[in-house]
C-alpha cells in the first residue's frame, strides 16, 4: 500500500502563526496602553523580537511537518504571509478600539507627541506645524492603513533576515 505524503502548505502555517502573532500584538498593544508606555520606543523592539520569534517558529513547524527542508523563498513567503495576517488582525483591532471603544486614544497620542517635541526644545511654531501633519495621520482610518502597511513592511524585513537563518535546502535538489 502506497503511503500518502501529505505536505503542509505555506498558507496553512502562515495562517496559524499569523493569527497567533496578531493576538500577541493585540495583547502587547493593550499592555503598552494600560501600562502607561505610550510614546516609549523600547516596546517596538519587543514587538520586533516577538515577530522574529513567531516567524522562526512558523519556519520550524513547516520543516517539521514537511520533508524537513525549507528554501529561502518558502521561508520568506511564510514570514511575509504571517506578517500580512497578523498586521490585518492587529490593525483591525486597533481601528475598532480607536474608532468605537477609546475615543480619546488619538488625543492622548497627540498630547504625548506635543510633550516630546516640547522636551526636545522645539519652538511653538515648529510644534504647531508638525502637529498639523501628525493630526492627519491620527484618524482611525489612517491608523488602520498605516498599521497594515508598516506591519507588512517590517514583517517582510524581519522575514528576510529570519529566512536566511532558518532555511534548510534539500541537498538532493542541489545537483
Amino acid at each position: 500500500m502506497e503511503e500518502e505524503n501529505e505536505q503542509i502548505s505555506v498558507k496553512d502555517v502562515a495562517v496559524k502563526w499569523g493569527l497567533i502573532l496578531g493576538i500577541i500584538s493585540i495583547v502587547l498593544f493593550l499592555a503598552i496602553y494600560f501600562g502607561g508606555l505610550l510614546g516609549a520606543s523600547w516596546p517596538n523592539w519587543v514587538g520586533a523580537v516577538i515577530s522574529a520569534g513567531i516567524i522562526y517558529m512558523a519556519h520550524k513547524e513547516f520543516k517539521e511537518l514537511g520533508d524537513g527542508y525549507m528554501t529561502y523563498g518558502k521561508g520568506l513567503g511564510i514570514g511575509t504571509l504571517t506578517s500580512v495576517i497578523s498586521s490585518a488582525v492587529s490593525a483591525i483591532f486597533t481601528y475598532v478600539y480607536v474608532k468605537f471603544i477609546n475615543l480619546d486614544y488619538t488625543v492622548e497620542l497627540l498630547d504625548i507627541t506635543r510633550y516630546k517635541m516640547e522636551d526636545e526644545g522645539q519652538s511653538d511654531e515648529q510644534i504647531e506645524m508638525a502637529m498639523g501633519y501628525v493630526e492627519k495621520f491620527m484618524t482611525p482610518e489612517a491608523m488602520l492603513a498605516m498599521g497594515l502597511f508598516m506591519g507588512v513592511l517590517f514583517g517582510f524585513i524581519i522575514s528576510l533576515i529570519v529566512s536566511a537563518i532558518s532555511k534548510k535546502n534539500n541537498p538532493s535538489l542541489d545537483l
